[in-house]
């Protein structure tokens, strides 16, 4: 063998070891990820009928900007929470109605970020909407903000209905006027779905489901969901007409962290 080949056999060894010394900080950082269990799935796979305006992935939230893993506009639940949200959507549209969800699956480090946010009291860009009678100072002790969520465990769901045929929800324009969330829905922030008395995350005790203040419609509408889903197994939080939980919980005691992606569920479906 000559010098020459000797030489171009040792460059061709030590090229092909770069690749591996490359690619291995990439490669752990895949691995260290947090996956989701292979009992969750996204919603759309189970039902795609039901719409979904995932607001945390979103600016119109009451923090004001894109919520910590929310890297996709997607819902992810456990499976028998998703497949008694498809039961209760199939009644919904034989009366008229389809499910919308605003919020679904949340991870750890979003609860970190609304409690992170809570705690600086100099930002409260969004408080004309979403708490305007509510001092900042008293979200953790009134219960509007707490450093666990029944949403991360993930059978827990907040949701409206919205009227067939659906119509389209206008963008929130960061910077845009504010108009409080319990103001009539004709002044609030525009939503497609029915009216209930105020708009999705508003921190006041209207919100309360059986509120009595609110009446007629309103509270028909907030009845037509709760009576819908509580036939299915689905929990409400008195506090929040939006707020269901799937009972009984597969990870009733398990709070998880994986980002919402469709890359951390667990395939083929």
């Amino acid at each position: 063998m000559t010098r020459l080949s000797t030489a171009v056999r040792g460059l061709v060894a030590t090229l092909a070891t770069l690749p591996a010394v490359t690619a291995a900080p990439a490669t752990a950082q895949v691995e260290t990820e947090p996956k989701a269990p292979k009992g969750f799935v996204a919603l759309r796979t189970v039902d795609p009928t039901i719409v979904q305006e995932m607001r945390y992935f979103t600016p119109h939230n009451f923090v004001g900007e894109r919520i910590d893993g929310y890297r996709q506009p997607l819902c992810i639940l456990t499976r028998p929470a998703a497949e008694a949200l498809h039961k209760a959507q199939k009644q919904l549209l034989r009366q008229g109605y389809t499910l919308k969800v605003y919020d679904c699956y949340r991870p750890q480090r979003a609860v970190d970020h609304f409690v992170r946010w809570a705690k600086d009291l100099d930002d409260q860009a969004m408080k004309a909407e979403f708490y305007p009678d509510v001092d900042k100072t008293r979200l953790f002790t009134e219960g509007y903000i707490a450093e666990k969520s029944g949403h991360s465990r993930g059978s827990t769901m907040d949701l409206t209905i919205v009227r067939l045929p659906t119509k389209p929800t206008r963008p929130y324009v960061p910077g845009e006027p504010l108009a409080p969330c319990y103001a009539p829905q004709g002044e609030r922030f525009p939503d497609n779905s029915v009216d209930m008395g105020t708009g999705f995350d508003c921190f006041d005790t209207l919100s309360h489901t059986l509120d009595p203040r609110i009446q007629g419609e309103q509270r028909a509408h907030r009845l037509l969901l709760k009576s819908t889903l509580e036939a299915l197994g689905f929990v409400n939080l008195t506090e929040e007409w939006w707020h269901y939980t799937y009972k009984p919980e597969p990870y009733p005691d398990t709070y998880f962290d994986f980002p919402v992606s469709w890359k951390t569920l667990i395939r083929p479906w």
